[in-house]
């Protein structure tokens, strides 16, 4: 774990699901003194949709304290209630009410995890924030970089582009080299309670459950989003109307409310959030080949690479890559020319692009598609 000096001290962000649990008792069993933090991220009755059952709050901040018990060392749950709203959740409203696709986790572990968090942790005293992540980081000082997991199904460095080098200098993810069941093995072998706990499949302040889903939440913190207006083919004709924008997301097929008159199956093809209208057409019409990405994170920062042929992207949390050429037009912005067609390229997703599993830096699909 040691990049640079010797690590006596680290602090492990606990969720109090198994990942995080193993985390802490890798450390701990490597002889490290170990703190064990937890952020409560949110009052459920406040802000989330009703109904849900999440992580950073309520059971699993008291699996997290349990855990902490049984490897013997410090717990501390934080209260960042307010900078997750400020940080997180209102940008996720935000994006819904701007016609883009978010993902909330790229944005906590950018905002929270690793700029609060750390903070927190080298405030008292860490060498190091350890996490539970499932992604590796190889090198140190300039070579550092961060790469996709042993596991590439459980892959999670998609969600960590925008980790700069600086970072990745004070982080550890020590799951990175072992599959999810040895995860759960260790977790059985050192008789932790979570070992068998299973983990969330949504957005942590979203659950299924809940009535309204994600809707209920943007629709308390973006009330203009429900704002009805038209739902409109590509080819000009007014098909029928919706009842908010922050129903729809791009690629969406299922609930549009409007069918083709030969049945063909319709996409959302485009969101205006100036005119309130949606537009669908078939899957053809939904055919990408070149998109710009803004706020990006570029891992090699000469300024003589300005372009990269035919490296692998990576567009959506699906372990998929497909090769592509790299324009970058500035520190800020990039053109993807993909050698093949997705039909799958949603505004406020991400780009990352990867040679040999190293995350070369990535960025938010923005705007210019065609």
């Amino acid at each position: 774990m040691s990049r640079n000096k010797e690590i006596r001290k680290v602090a492990v962000a606990m969720s109090g699901g198994v990942d995080s649990s193993v985390a802490a008792a890798m450390m701990v069993e490597k002889g490290y003194e170990v703190i064990g933090l937890t952020m409560q991220l949110y009052d459920n009755g406040k802000v989330t949709a009703s109904g849900s059952k999440t992580c950073c709050a309520g059971q699993d901040i008291y699996d997290a304290k349990r855990v902490s018990d049984k490897l013997g060392i410090k717990h501390y749950t934080l209260d960042y209630e307010k900078r997750f709203l400020d940080n997180v959740i209102k940008d996720f409203a935000d994006s819904y009410a701007s016609g883009f696709t978010p993902i909330p986790c790229i944005r906590c572990n950018q905002k929270m995890k690793f700029r609060d968090l750390l903070d927190t942790s080298l405030d008292l005293g860490a060498d190091f924030l350890v996490t539970g992540h499932y992604a590796s980081i190889k090198g140190s000082n300039d070579d550092i970089a961060l790469y996709r997991a042993k596991d590439i199904s459980r892959d999670q460095s998609y969600f960590l582009f925008a980790t700069p080098k600086e970072i990745l200098q004070k982080i550890s993810f020590p799951l990175g080299e072992i599959s999810k069941q040895e995860t759960r093995n260790y977790a059985k072998k050192m008789n932790l309670s979570v070992s068998d706990k299973p983990e969330s499949q949504d957005i942590c302040f979203v659950q299924s459950t809940a009535k309204k889903g994600y809707r209920e939440i943007v629709q308390k913190l973006r009330p203009d989003v429900k704002k009805s207006g038209h739902i409109i083919h590509v080819d000009g004709t007014v098909m029928g109307k919706h009842e908010g924008i922050d129903g729809f997301t791009v690629g969406q097929r299922r609930g549009l409310g409007v069918i083709s008159n030969d049945g063909t199956p319709l996409y959302v093809t485009k969101i205006d959030p100036k005119e309130n209208n949606i537009y669908v057409g078939t899957e053809a019409d939904m055919e990408i080949k070149t998109f710009n990405i803004s706020e990006i994170t570029w891992f090699n920062k000469s300024k003589k690479l300005s372009f990269l042929k035919d490296i692998d992207v990576q567009l959506s949390s699906e372990h998929i890559t497909q090769k592509a050429d790299v324009n970058l037009i500035d520190a800020e912005e990039a053109t993807i020319s993909l050698k093949e067609p997705n039909y799958r390229v949603a505004p406020g997703q991400a780009c990352v692009a990867y040679d040999n599993n190293k995350v070369l830096g990535g960025g938010w699909i923005s705007g210019n598609l065609s």
